[in-house]
């Protein structure tokens, strides 16, 4: 027996756990999206309020960041595959749970808040753990292969809005139950592709990165914190209410709203992602992060202050191309300033990005709660409006030093 497991083993290679890695961020795009894309039906059928809608992706986005923090001391005593099974796993719980819960539990809501938890546990480890997976594998292309790993969560997010879309035309949304159902082969699939191939760990060099301490007493650091945060809430407080808006603050058709919405949103998003991955040597970072900043402000004022609402989706599909660069150009910004930050350094970067993708869409939703829909949207500008100043003062901090020079 032992040696059909061991003959099995053998005929997975590093092309498979490459596969698996890519499935695994589109995996996460499926429990992270998957849900908003729903917001307006479980508002009408279980009767709940734009608060405890946003209080969903509040709690999705505050697990996972959760996750980041406990995994980041411990993934190397789990070990990479068992960490990347369990992700899986729990994914695939969360999904099937969001079909069952809210129909067997009590209370609706309660059932949905499960869901959401089991999602969230298994999205935050995917976070964790799919990029050392990728970076430990043997290659010379590994900046490529990255930037190509980072844009499938956007391809995971085009492909979860078109076949959802298509399920709803076909079985109609009365019958939406079943499809994180569905959705859940997925991750199930990829437990037995992570279960069989083979996976590198990679060399702590911890002993030679700068200490955090002294890194969060550097105001560029600092500034570089604040840029995560305004990354993750001007993407998330789009993408998690795009659905939402369109159907009922624009009033087109969902099937409308969800593909010139949400769907064009991560296409852009993902193209600009592979686009700055390719050739971000080519680029000056801030001029590209300010270029950005704007851009996402000038698509929100477009989303929200537009007569026509085809010109208000095109501005939602304009913030998928503003937004796409800011969180891998952030980091790559975090590599030139503190070039020996080290891992613990990147993982307190996305754990301000995960703070900015639960804050950012749970302010739009109580927002919205309180006042209107445009409301809520508008209000999300902060962000964008605050990576504009950071940038502009990291361009002022760097003219002055070489003015010193």
């Amino acid at each position: 027996m032992s040696g059909v497991v061991v003959s099995l083993m053998r005929s997975f290679t590093y092309r498979h756990t490459l596969a698996a890695s890519y499935l695994g961020y589109v995996s996460q795009a499926i429990v992270n999206n998957l849900a908003p894309l729903l917001f307006l039906t479980f508002q009408r059928q279980f009767d709940l309020s734009l608060s405890r809608l946003a209080l969903l992706v509040s709690l999705n986005f505050t697990i996972q960041l959760l996750v980041d923090l406990a995994a980041a001391r411990s993934i190397d005593r789990i070990g990479y595959r068992a960490a990347a099974v369990s992700a899986h796993l729990l994914c695939t719980a969360g999904l099937l749970s969001m079909g069952i819960l809210p129909f067997v539990l009590p209370d609706p809501y309660g059932g949905l808040v499960v869901s959401v938890v089991i999602n969230a546990l298994g999205g935050g480890l995917i976070e964790v753990i799919i990029s050392p997976i990728v970076e430990a594998l043997p290659g010379e292309r590994k900046a490529a292969a990255m930037s190509l790993l980072h844009s499938f969560y956007c391809w995971g997010y085009v492909t979860v809005v078109v076949l959802s879309t298509l399920y709803f035309n076909l079985a109609g949304i009365e019958h939406w139950r079943y499809l994180p159902m569905i959705w859940a082969l997925l991750p199930l699939g990829n437990v037995f592709l992570f279960a069989r191939a083979p996976i590198r760990t990679l060399i702590d060099e911890s002993a030679r990165a700068v200490p955090l301490g002294s890194l969060f007493r550097r105001q560029v650091f600092l500034i570089l914190f604040l840029l995560m945060i305004c990354s993750g809430a001007s993407e998330q407080a789009m993408s998690q209410w795009a659905s939402f808006f369109a159907e009922a603050g624009l009033r087109v058709s969902k099937t409308l709203g969800d593909l010139l919405g949400p769907c064009a949103f991560a296409v852009l998003m993902g193209l600009s992602r592979v686009f700055f991955g390719l050739h971000r040597g080519d680029f000056k970072l801030e001029r590209i992060l300010l270029i950005s900043g704007t851009l996402c402000v000038a698509s929100y004022l477009i989303t929200v202050f537009s007569p026509f609402p085809l010109l208000s989706l095109a501005g939602c599909a304009l913030c998928g191309l503003s937004v796409g660069v800011m969180w891998p150009g952030t980091f790559s910004l975090a590599s030139r300033h503190f070039p020996l930050g080290g891992a613990a350094m990147f993982a307190i970067l996305a754990l301000a990005g995960d703070v900015g993708c639960a804050s950012g869409p749970g302010l739009v939703g109580v927002i919205m709660n309180k006042t209107a829909l445009t409301t809520g949207l508008l209000a999300a500008i902060a962000f964008p409006i605050l990576l504009v100043l950071g940038i502009c003062r990291l361009r002022f901090r760097a003219a002055g030093d070489r003015s010193t020079k």
